[in-house]
C-alpha cells in the first residue's frame, strides 16, 4: 500500500510553489508527520508533513521543481526501509506504484485532483487535459466513482472559468540576448518571494500615483522617557521597550484623523476600513517581508513590542505564515536599523500609505533663540495620490512627529 505527498492548500491567491530541498531521501524511513519536503511560495516557506509512516519510496518533484496546489510530490510505502524502495528513484517507478499518478502531476496546474472522488483512467485523463477541477465533478459511479460521462459532463456543463485563473506572471516583453559565461561571474536563480517582491514593488509604481512627503522629528522627548521607564518596562513585561510601539501609536492616532490614508481604491470605489492593522517591514534572508499587527489601536505597548519581535525571530528563521502576512491597512518600515538617513518608501498594495524611519542623528536644530544639538530624525510618508490629498498627507505626517515629540499625546489618545 502506498500513500501519496501532495502539495497542499498554499492559501489566498496562492496556487504555486517551488521546491525548495527535499529533507528525506528516496529509502529513508519516515514517520508520520515529520517534515519531508520544503515548499517555497512568493510569500512564505513552508514544510509538508509526511500523511502516514513507512519509506519515502519515490520523489516525483526535484528541488527546483515548479509544482502546482494538489500536485504530487512523492510517495511513501508501507513499511521500514529496504533495499527496494532505495532502487525505484533511479528510473522509473516500481510496478506496484501506478503510473498515470505522475503523469497526471504533470499536467497539473489544477487544483487538488487528490483530494477529490476517485476518477476513472478515462475520466481522470479528460479532467486533466481539460484542466477540470475533480471536486466540482458530480460522481455517479459506485462509490462515489467519477465516470467518464461525469467527467465529459463536467465538460459541457462548465467551459470556461479557467482562463481568469491561469494569469500568468509579468514576462519581459522582449526575451533576453544570450549572456555568455564569465569565470568571475556567479548567476542564481530567483528566489520566489524575490520575484514576487520586484511583481509587488513594480506594480506599485506602474499603478499608483505616488508621492512622498518628508518631515522630521525631535526624538528627545520620546528617548528620556524610554530611558525613565526602560528597566522598569522590561521587569514587567518580560520585553524591551523600542521605538517602534511609539511609532505604531501614533500612525494609528494620525490614521483615524486621515482616513484616506487607511482605504484603499477598488474599482472605481474607494473601501474605507475602520480597523488598524499595521504592517511592519521585517528584513529576513529571503527578503523583506511585512507581518501585519492586527487591530494595533487595541494592544499596548508591551504588545507591540512582544509581536514585533516574535515576527522579526520567525521571519528570520522563515516560520512566518502566510495568514500573519495577509492583509494590512498601512504599513511601518524601518531602514534606520541599517543606517539609512533618508529614502522614500515605495506603497505596499493595495494600502494608500507607508510609512519610513529613519536613523536618529544628533543636528543642529533652532530652539527657541539657541542652536542646541538634537537627536533628529527623517520621516517620510510616501501616499497614493489618487486618494490621498497632498493636505491629507503633510497633515498624517504633522500629527505623527507631534505625538513622538509628545508622547503624553499617545498616553491621552490627543
Amino acid at each position: 500500500m502506498t500513500t501519496q505527498i501532495v502539495v497542499p492548500a498554499l492559501g489566498e491567491s496562492v496556487s504555486e510553489a517551488t521546491v525548495a530541498k527535499w529533507l528525506k531521501s528516496v529509502g529513508d524511513a519516515v514517520s508520520a508527520d515529520e517534515p519531508l519536503v520544503e515548499l517555497e511560495t512568493d510569500k512564505v516557506t513552508l514544510e509538508v508533513n509526511a500523511p502516514a509512516a513507512g519509506t519515502l519510496s519515490q520523489i516525483a518533484a526535484d528541488a527546483g521543481a515548479n509544482v502546482a496546489v494538489g500536485a504530487l510530490l512523492g510517495v511513501i510505502a508501507e513499511g521500514v526501509a529496504g533495499a527496494k524502495p532505495a532502487a525505484a528513484p533511479a528510473s522509473k517507478p516500481p510496478a506496484a506504484a501506478p503510473a498515470p499518478k505522475p503523469a497526471a502531476t504533470a499536467a497539473a496546474p489544477a487544483p487538488s485532483p487528490v483530494a477529490s472522488p476517485v476518477a476513472s483512467p478515462a475520466a481522470r485523463k479528460i479532467m486533466a487535459d481539460n484542466k477540470v477541477d475533480a471536486a466540482a465533478v458530480q460522481a455517479s459511479g459506485k462509490d462515489g466513482r467519477i465516470t467518464k460521462g461525469d467527467a465529459l459532463q463536467a465538460l459541457e456543463a462548465k467551459p470556461a472559468p479557467r482562463p481568469p485563473v491561469a494569469a500568468p506572471a509579468p514576462q519581459p516583453a522582449a526575451p533576453l540576448a544570450p549572456r555568455a559565461d564569465n569565470p568571475r561571474e556567479e548567476r542564481v536563480r530567483m528566489s520566489r518571494l524575490r520575484q514576487r517582491i520586484a511583481q509587488r514593488l513594480k506594480e506599485a509604481q506602474n499603478t499608483a500615483a505616488m508621492l512622498t512627503t518628508f518631515n522630521e522629528v525631535d526624538m528627545t522627548n520620546v528617548m528620556a522617557l524610554r530611558e525613565q521607564f526602560r528597566d522598569g518596562f522590561e521587569k514587567k513585561h518580560g520585553v524591551k521597550l523600542g521605538f517602534m510601539s511609539f511609532f505604531v501609536k501614533a500612525c494609528t492616532l494620525a490614521l483615524k484623523e486621515i482616513p484616506a490614508i487607511n482605504a484603499e481604491i477598488y474599482g472605481d470605489e474607494i473601501v474605507y476600513k475602520n480597523y488598524y492593522d499595521i504592517g511592519v517591514a521585517v528584513g529576513s534572508p529571503s527578503g523583506l517581508v511585512v507581518p501585519i499587527l492586527r487591530d494595533a489601536d487595541q494592544l499596548g505597548f508591551a504588545d507591540i513590542e512582544r509581536k514585533i519581535g516574535e515576527f522579526g525571530k520567525r521571519a528570520r528563521d522563515g516560520k512566518l505564515s502566510l495568514d500573519e502576512m495577509t492583509g494590512g491597512t498601512f504599513t511601518i518600515s524601518n531602514g534606520g536599523v541599517y543606517g539609512s538617513l533618508l529614502s522614500t518608501p515605495i506603497l505596499n498594495p493595495p494600502q494608500s500609505g507607508i510609512l519610513g524611519m529613519h536613523k536618529t542623528q544628533k543636528r543642529a536644530v533652532v530652539i527657541g533663540d539657541k542652536i542646541e544639538a538634537r537627536p533628529m530624525m527623517y520621516l517620510a510618508l510616501s501616499y497614493d495620490h489618487r486618494i490621498v490629498d497632498g493636505r491629507e498627507a503633510v497633515t498624517f505626517l504633522v500629527r505623527v512627529k507631534e505625538s513622538i515629540e509628545d508622547p503624553q499625546r499617545l498616553l491621552l489618545d490627543i
